[in-house]
């Protein structure tokens, strides 16, 4: 098959042509979904290296995987599931590994409190728009997992309704629960962004 072949390929084509040995299908779908799925695990974890980490796995666990998928699925339902569900395990195991206290305690016992703030001013030649994103990225994290995951795969990586209850194996009017509900919490988080 030809290269232009290949890139004419749907998703599904393209994964079944993997699972018959085809390296180059497996290549175009790393292209085609590397830049939505990090955006997608940043937007669901909030640390861009976590991120470039899960992404990676996410591939690899495709990679080795491949065998599992099955036509009855959108392709990409199943590889944001395998991403939202790596994202999901790290959150829950960073979230043990870091349950510390914030005082520490020097050589000779005597216990002195780490800051938790800093009070230099931001950089000047920082925009706005930068500002807003970081607050946005705030605010998605302060959101409770479910609404999180609902919100950012309809709102930022612009799923369906129908997408969505397929990847986090809920019905539709959950889905849609969470997603207004989620909506609701962030326009109360950035409403001094947004007066």
């Amino acid at each position: 098959m030809s290269k232009l072949e290949l890139e004419k390929s749907s998703d599904e084509e393209l994964i079944l042509l993997f699972q018959e040995g085809n390296e180059a299908a497996f290549n175009l779908l790393v292209e085609r979904f590397k830049d939505p799925l990090i955006n997608f695990i940043y937007r669901y974890v909030g640390d861009y290296d976590l991120a470039a980490d899960l992404l990676q796995d996410t591939f690899l666990r495709v990679y080795h995987k491949k065998h599992l998928y099955k036509t009855v699925a959108k392709f990409s339902t199943w590889i944001y599931t395998i991403a939202g569900n790596l994202a999901k395990s790290e959150l829950r195991s960073s979230r043990r590994k870091y349950m510390t206290s914030i005082s520490q305690q020097t050589n000779d016992d005597q216990e002195f409190d780490i800051p938790l703030h800093d009070d230099d001013p931001l950089p000047d030649r920082r925009s706005n728009s930068t500002i807003i994103n970081e607050a946005i990225q705030q605010a998605l994290l302060e959101l409770p997992e479910a609404f999180r995951e609902a919100v950012v795969l309809r709102d930022i990586q612009e799923l369906t309704y129908e997408e969505i209850a397929e990847i986090t194996d809920q019905p539709i009017g959950t889905v849609k629960s969470r997603i207004n509900r989620g909506r609701k919490q962030l326009q109360e988080l950035l409403q001094d962004y947004y007066e």
